[in-house]
């Protein structure tokens, strides 16, 4: 089986998709979960996304994607951080 392949998205492609990022690969590498990704800014998400099997972003996604997307704000609050951390994982196996 192919191995699953994650966008993490902010407003820059820099600066809080890094955060979301060492996060989920932190918490899918202690659930034994490995994947390929790439990290992007938001405006690029319409030309690459059917590249991917999951949208991770830290802001809105104003396009409309084929694929799921999950809001990953509180990976940067820490408040739900372990449910949405969950919730990737769950995609992902």
């Amino acid at each position: 089986m192919a191995k699953k392949k994650v966008l993490f998205v902010c407003a820059t492609g820099i600066a809080t998709s890094t955060i979301a990022e060492e996060k989920v690969i932190e918490y899918c590498k202690e659930q034994g979960i490995d994947f390929d990704f790439d990290q992007r800014n938001v405006a690029s998400v319409p030309q690459i996304a059917e590249d991917f099997d999951l949208i991770v972003a830290t802001t809105n996604i104003p396009y409309d994607v084929q694929i799921p997307v999950v809001n990953a704000i509180n990976l940067l609050t820490g408040f739900g951080m372990d449910e949405t951390l969950k919730k990737i994982a769950d995609y992902l196996r």
